[in-house]
């Protein structure tokens, strides 16, 4: 049975905790900042939890992990 491959860009971009879950850091943050409200460019800081289906998805284009 030949190994399956990691898609690069999951690689780059997410992390998996030690419970399962996904990290993923927030989009909107990269141009047209003066169109959106402080508020949402603080809540964009740092990396938010996925949802389940959205993890689930993540976690096929990784079948080994996330080290």
């Amino acid at each position: 049975m030949p190994k399956l491959k990691t898609k690069s860009s999951v690689k780059k971009r997410f992390k998996i905790t030690a419970n399962g879950k996904v990290l993923a850091g927030p989009g909107n943050k990269r141009h047209g900042l003066i169109n959106r409200t402080q508020k949402m460019k603080r809540s964009n800081r740092g990396s938010q939890v996925l949802t389940h289906a959205d993890g689930l998805t993540v976690k096929q284009w990784a079948p080994y992990g996330l080290s």
